[in-house]
């Protein structure tokens, strides 16, 4: 709206700007065209011819005043911000004033400069339509009348005597000659008014024209420029005419690098022969930065010449081409990622099922090794002891192909989530009884345990217990033998009046993890343990994104990698 007002501004302060100029045109005329007459005047004396002249005292002073007055009108019409119309007004009565002083000064009725009336009476008409004219044409009427009446009285210069100067004896004459110069001033009024009011109506139109118009250009300009798609338009040379700022911004060049260069110098490898809707090309930006462009070609067809035939602009020819350009590297990473998840998501089903399957006949399995290990164990014999090993090796394996398909099934099919508040220094000592009951847990390991007491957790506690285990599983697998160390924090972080976070770190001494595995870890499959299934991390992901938390990986201060958890307190 702004906008729109300060072209509506722009367009009257065009208008006053405009009668500004026709009024320093008219104070111009006006002195070319005393300039002029007065130049006659003394061109005539020289040649005696039977009129009556001006004497260079009179002519001097005359076209002094012509000029001294014309001049601060100027300075004046420069400086002037309104009453311009008035101002206007004026100077028809000045030029009135100046007419009747020259025809006065040159025989009054048998002067050769009556027309000079003319003068004010058409600029004033023009210039100032319905009023102007008619103001000078009276204006012109009653000098005109008064200077015949001073004839009629006698009172002429004393210089019209050298002349064959005849004055008006009769008052029918006078009032015949005033009655006709009258009506010829009205006459010639109405005329230029007529012709003033169609100046006027087409100048408003032009007026209009030109606020439509600017309004419709920052229209396109504003679309041109914001719009996300980048727009780039050449001519049948291939060369760019127009390039707006998301094209800008995605290829990474500047205007002047781009309007009137070779568009195929450019984008090297774009297909302009192809007719195909959607194309994609691979771009180096000038620091090396490899981006994906989309792109898709239109054929402008813009006319080279106008309705009259006349040639428009080298720029533009008949197959100016249309050039849409987008960075679609992420919407083909995306594109790429729910490709991997419908995969994903098909193997887990099939996961899913295959596992609850296997599920009972190692359950089986396992029971029948358990009795056959409780008959072994209670023989004495060598032969019983080594059925036993055998026994224990087939109960391991069976145990840890139930867990792997646990895993299965919890990535494939998450349980629901059930919040409740409980303790989170209790859920975590837990965890730690759990683990430390597992034969291959080391017993050189240090657990350093930074929580209140008091801090209590918003969450699904069966699937808390799930996340917090397979991080500390995770750490210990990666520390030194003998030097294992895992260090648990946790903190709430205040972000309003009723909201918060719970951050809980869990930290190891390890190698770390490379910043460049940071996304890939959680990969479902992805693991560089070799008794690991690659679900651990992902299972982890996948539960506290199920609580509106967040997972973040980084560098621990002591040496190894440090996985926080980010869960909302409600």
């Amino acid at each position: 709206m702004r906008r729109l007002l300060g072209l509506s501004f722009s367009v009257t302060r065009g208008v006053i700007q405009i009668l500004r100029q026709q009024l320093l045109w008219m104070l111009l005329l006006r002195i070319v065209l005393y300039t002029l007459l007065l130049g006659v005047t003394y061109i005539l004396s020289d040649l005696h011819f039977s009129v009556i002249i001006l004497p260079n005292s009179v002519l001097i002073l005359l076209l002094l005043s012509v000029y001294t007055i014309s001049i601060v009108s100027a300075l004046i019409l420069i400086r002037l911000e309104r009453n311009l119309q008035k101002f206007g007004f004026l100077q028809c009565i000045l030029d009135t004033i100046f007419a009747s002083l020259l025809v006065y000064s040159t025989g009054i009725s048998n002067s050769i400069f009556t027309s000079v009336y003319f003068f004010s009476i058409i600029t004033g008409g023009l210039l100032l339509p319905r009023r102007g004219g008619l103001i000078a044409a009276a204006a012109a009427t009653i000098s005109y009348g008064f200077i015949l009446f001073l004839e009629f009285q006698g009172i002429v210069p004393d210089y019209f005597l050298v002349f064959d100067f005849n004055p008006m004896q009769k008052l029918q004459e006078l009032v015949n000659l005033f009655a006709v110069k009258g009506l010829t001033f009205f006459l010639a009024a109405l005329l230029s008014a007529m012709f003033g009011i169609r100046l006027h109506s087409t100048e408003e139109v032009l007026s209009d024209t030109i606020y439509s118009f600017d309004k419709l250009s920052h229209l396109y300009k504003t679309i041109f420029d914001n719009i996300s798609t980048g727009i780039i338009t050449t001519n049948d040379q291939h060369i760019i005419t127009s390039a707006n700022t998301a094209a800008r911004n995605i290829i990474d060049y500047s205007l002047d690098e781009l309007i009137g260069h070779d568009l195929t110098r450019i984008l090297p490898h774009l297909n302009l022969s192809s007719r195909a809707t959607r194309q994609a090309i691979d771009f180096y930006k000038k620091d090396g930065t490899k981006i994906r462009i989309g792109y898709s070609l239109t054929s402008l067809h813009m006319p080279s010449k106008d309705l009259s035939g006349k040639k428009i602009s080298s720029i533009y020819e008949e197959d100016s081409k249309l050039v849409t350009l987008q960075d679609i590297s992420e919407i083909e990473k995306l594109e790429s990622k729910i490709r991997q998840g419908e995969k994903l998501a098909a193997i887990g089903m099939m996961s899913a099922g295959i596992a609850h399957d296997f599920r009972n006949p190692l359950t089986a399995i396992s029971g029948s090794a358990q009795i056959l290990a409780g008959e072994f164990s209670s023989a004495g014999s060598a032969g019983n002891k080594e059925n036993m090993m055998l026994t224990n090796i087939i109960l391991r394996e069976s145990n840890r192909l139930i867990s792997t398909i646990a895993d299965f099934l919890k990535f494939a099919r998450p349980d629901l989530v059930e919040r409740y508040w409980f303790s989170l220094l209790n859920c975590i000592e837990e965890v730690l009884q759990v683990c430390r009951a597992d034969p291959e847990w080391p017993e050189t390991s240090t657990i350093k345990i930074d929580i209140d007491p008091r801090t209590d957790v918003w969450a699904d506690e069966k699937q808390f217990f799930t996340i917090m285990n397979h991080l500390i599983q995770n750490s210990i697998a990666f520390c030194a033998e003998g030097q294992e160390i895992i260090r648990i924090r946790a903190r709430e972080q205040t972000l309003s009046d009723d909201k918060g976070n719970l951050v809980i770190s869990v930290e190891d001494n390890g190698p770390g993890i490379d910043k460049e595995m940071y996304e890939k870890i959680f990969e479902p499959f992805y693991t560089n343990r070799a008794d690991g299934t690659g679900l651990g991390l992902t299972i982890v992901q996948q539960i506290v994104e199920g609580h509106k938390g967040s997972i973040s990986i980084s560098r621990s201060s002591l040496g190894g990698a440090k996985f926080t958890v980010t869960l909302p307190l409600y």
